[in-house]
C-alpha cells in the first residue's frame, strides 16, 4: 500500500514541475499559422511547405525565445517527406507527390514537452500534384490597354511560356513548343518566347503545347527517355485606335426633308458617339451634347431641317483607347413652290371669263339682229377672221396663258388689230344722194 501512494506522490510531483513549462490556458488562440507553399508541382518534384506562427494582434504579442519552447507537428501521407528543417517560431518541409491528385497538408503547434494540452495554432494547405506540366502564358506589349487580357493591333506582341519549376526537376530537359496564335498560324520553336502582330481586330486564343524530354538515370528499368507534356492557352482581345470618322450624305437638302447621315468608324467599338448641330464648325466641349453607346462600326443619323441655312454636324467619337473629331457641312434650301400650285386657279379664272363672254357675245348678237330688222339692212356673212374667239378669250388666255402661248409682242399686235375691225361701228351716219 505504501509503495503505491509513494509512487502517485511521485507522478504528482512530477506533473508539479512541468506546469511551469506549459503554456497559459490564455494562450491558444492567439497565435496563428501561416502556410506558404511552392506547388502546385509535377509529379517526382520535390514541393516546399512553410508553417511561421505569429501574433494575431500583428506582432505585439512576443514570441518565446526558446527554439525548444513550442513543437511543430506535420501530416502530410501520402506524400513522401524528403527533409525537415526547424525554427523558433516557423518550420520547412520538403515533399514528393509520386501521384497525381489534390493532397491536404495540416500542421498544429504545442508546448514542446506538453503533448496533451491544447494547440496553440494550427492550418492546413491543399496541394495539388500533377502528372503534366506545370506553367502559365504571359502576353506583354509596349502599349498598353486599361483592362485586363486586351491589346493593340499591328504592334508587337510578346508571348512568353514560364515553366513553374522551383525545385530544377526540369534542369537536364530539352523542350519544344508547338505555338497556335488563333488566325490561323501555327509554328513550332525551341524557344519559349514568340513575338506576333496580329492584324485585326478580334478576340484570339493562343494555345500552346509543351514537350519536354530528358534522359532517365540509370536503375533497375534501365536507361530511357523520359517524357512530360502541358497545354496551355491564353485569351487576347485586339483593339483598334480610333483613326477617324468616315460620314456618308448629302451636303444640299430642302426643308421639311428627312436627311440620313451614315457614319463610319474606323476604330474598334464598343463607342461612345456624341453630335450636335452648329452653324460652324467647332469641336464639341464636355457635356455640350448627349452621349449615345454605339456596339459596331457604322451608325446612322437621321434629322428634319425646319429652318434654311448653313448648318455643321459635329461629330465626336471615342473608345477607351483614343478619340476623334469629324464635321460636316450642309446647306438647307427653303421648299421651292410647283407651277401647278396656280394651275387650278387659273383655269377656274379662264372658265369664269369664257361663260361671260359668251353671255355678252349671246347678248350683243340678239341686239344687233333687233336694229337689223328694224333698219331693213342687208348684211353680207363674216368673214373668216370672224371665226376666231372674241376678243375677252384671247384676252384671259394673254393674262394666264400668255407666257406659254404667245412667243413675240407682234402677233398680240396682230389679235388686237383683228379684235378692233370686226363690224363697222353702229353710230356711223348713212350716205344720202340727191337725184
Amino acid at each position: 500500500m505504501a509503495p503505491t501512494v509513494t509512487l502517485r506522490l511521485g507522478r504528482l510531483l512530477w506533473l508539479a514541475g512541468l506546469l511551469p513549462l506549459a503554456p497559459a490556458p490564455a494562450a491558444a488562440g492567439l497565435y496563428e499559422l501561416r502556410l506558404v507553399t511552392d506547388g502546385p508541382a509535377t509529379t517526382g518534384a520535390e514541393v516546399t511547405i512553410s508553417a511561421g506562427l505569429v501574433a494575431k494582434d500583428n506582432g505585439s504579442l512576443p514570441l518565446p525565445a526558446d527554439a525548444h519552447f513550442y513543437r511543430f507537428h506535420w501530416l502530410h501521407s501520402p506524400l513522401v517527406l524528403t527533409g525537415k528543417k526547424e525554427k523558433p517560431s516557423s518550420s520547412t518541409i520538403h515533399v514528393v507527390g509520386n501521384v497525381p491528385g489534390d493532397f491536404p497538408v495540416s500542421v498544429w503547434v504545442t508546448a514542446a514537452n506538453c503533448w496533451m494540452c491544447q494547440p496553440v495554432a494550427r492550418n492546413f494547405v491543399v496541394l495539388p500534384i500533377t502528372e503534366f506540366l506545370v506553367g502559365n502564358l504571359v502576353v506583354t506589349q509596349n502599349s498598353s490597354l486599361p483592362w485586363p487580357s486586351s491589346y493593340l493591333t499591328k504592334t508587337t506582341l510578346k508571348i512568353s511560356f514560364l515553366l513553374h519549376d522551383p525545385s530544377n526537376f526540369f534542369k537536364s530537359s530539352s523542350f519544344l513548343y508547338s505555338w497556335d496564335f488563333g488566325d490561323g498560324t501555327q509554328m513550332m520553336t525551341e524557344d519559349a518566347m514568340v513575338y506576333y502582330n496580329y492584324s485585326i481586330i478580334g478576340t484570339f486564343t493562343v494555345k500552346l503545347k509543351v514537350v519536354a524530354e530528358w534522359a532517365q538515370a540509370e536503375g533497375d528499368t534501365g536507361k530511357g527517355i523520359m517524357q512530360k507534356t502541358g497545354d496551355f492557352s491564353a485569351s487576347l482581345k485586339l483593339q483598334e485606335t480610333l483613326r477617324g470618322i468616315q460620314v456618308l450624305g448629302p451636303t444640299l437638302i430642302q426643308t421639311f426633308q428627312k436627311m440620313t447621315v451614315t457614319l463610319n468608324f474606323l476604330g474598334s467599338p464598343p463607342l461612345t458617339v456624341c453630335w450636335l448641330l452648329k452653324p460652324e464648325c467647332l469641336p464639341l466641349e464636355e457635356g455640350e451634347c448627349h452621349p449615345v453607346s454605339v456596339a459596331i462600326t457604322a451608325y446612322n443619323l437621321t434629322h428634319t431641317f425646319r429652318n434654311p441655312g448653313d448648318y455643321c454636324f459635329s461629330i465626336r467619337a471615342e473608345n477607351v483607347i483614343s478619340k476623334t473629331h469629324q464635321y460636316h457641312r450642309i446647306q438647307v434650301w427653303p421648299s421651292s413652290l410647283q407651277p401647278a400650285i396656280f394651275a387650278f386657279p387659273c383655269a377656274t379664272l379662264i372658265t369664269v371669263m369664257l361663260a361671260f363672254i359668251m353671255y355678252m357675245t349671246l347678248r350683243n348678237a340678239a341686239q344687233q339682229k333687233d336694229m337689223v330688222e328694224v333698219a331693213d339692212f342687208d348684211f353680207s356673212p363674216m368673214s373668216d377672221k370672224n371665226s376666231e374667239p372674241p376678243s375677252g378669250v384671247r384676252c384671259c388666255c394673254q393674262v394666264c396663258c400668255g407666257p406659254f402661248l404667245l412667243e413675240t409682242p407682234s402677233e398680240y399686235l396682230e389679235i388686237v388689230r383683228e379684235n378692233h375691225e370686226l363690224l363697222p361701228p353702229f353710230y356711223k351716219s348713212v350716205k344720202t344722194y340727191t337725184v
